[in-house]
């Protein structure tokens, strides 16, 4: 299965760097702004990953539950979502899109019915954070015939044989979590490590893109230059919050943000 994830990573590997990979929270702080920005830091990274609101997010750090608040306190809904990613897969600039949620949205939508219409508004991959291997194994295969990337997670206390199970059930993309810790938590474990890491499952199947998220700052990111890609979110939604707080233009804050980060991979 190719999607348009795969193009976007035969782009960075001809440019000899790793995918530049934003996420921000669909919604924050308003449907009309979260779109705004969407598009604006589209010129600058190769794929945008968009968190589905959601009242519980165990995963997230305080950034990123800040930026779900603002965008449920704004009236966000899973529908009001699909209809901005529609709207942005029409802006010529757009980039490959990755929905990342948790499973009692897809669960409460139907999990069909929340695939089609990810197919039909143009959503490139799936991060569901609560439905790990094997019990995605399903919900993996109907992502697959609607031609979306389902895109497994691996985190550094997985054992070596379940790594092995997840990397050849997985699709072309794999979330490494550089560290035991919510999202914006400060790394435990030096560059190095989590790089052998990341050796390791590369090693498994080395066709596959690896990339590493979790404590990806302006201060880690150039450790982690032979990832195949690195996924900047609390930061991304850092800087969103305090141009908010600040009366300032957050799509222009953080496309400037990500310009200085795409430097450093260089």
């Amino acid at each position: 299965m190719r999607n348009e994830i795969d193009k976007a990573f035969k782009i960075t590997r001809k440019e000899n760097r790793p995918a530049l990979i934003s996420f921000t929270v669909a919604g924050d702080n308003t449907k009309k702004k979260s779109l705004e920005i969407l598009k604006s830091i589209s010129n600058t990274v190769d794929i945008a990953e968009w968190g589905m609101a959601f009242n519980c997010p165990g995963a997230d750090g305080p950034e990123i539950q800040n930026s779900s608040y603002r965008a449920i306190k704004n009236g966000i809904k899973l529908n009001d979502t699909f209809s901005l990613i529609k709207k942005y897969k029409k802006y010529k600039n757009s980039k490959p899109l990755i929905l990342m949620g948790y499973y009692q949205l897809i669960y409460n939508y139907g999990e069909k019915k929340f695939i089609k219409k990810c197919k039909s508004v143009g959503v490139s991959g799936l991060i569901v954070v609560d439905l790990p291997w094997p019990d995605n194994k399903n919900f993996s295969k109907l992502c697959k015939k609607n031609s979306i990337c389902f895109i497994q997670l691996i985190a550094p206390t997985t054992s070596k044989s379940r790594m092995k199970s997840i990397v050849k059930d997985s699709h072309q993309l794999i979330y490494q979590v550089s560290n035991v810790n919510i999202t914006g938590g400060k790394l435990k474990s030096t560059a190095k490590t989590i790089l052998k890491n990341y050796q390791i499952i590369k090693k498994i199947n080395p066709t596959k893109n690896v990339i590493i998220g979790f404590g990806i700052t302006k201060d880690t990111i150039a450790d982690f230059k032979r990832a195949n890609g690195l996924v900047v979110g609390s930061a991304c939604c850092k800087v969103i919050s305090n141009a908010i707080k600040n009366g300032l233009n957050p799509a222009k804050k953080l496309n400037n943000m990500l310009l200085s980060l795409k430097e450093k991979l260089k």
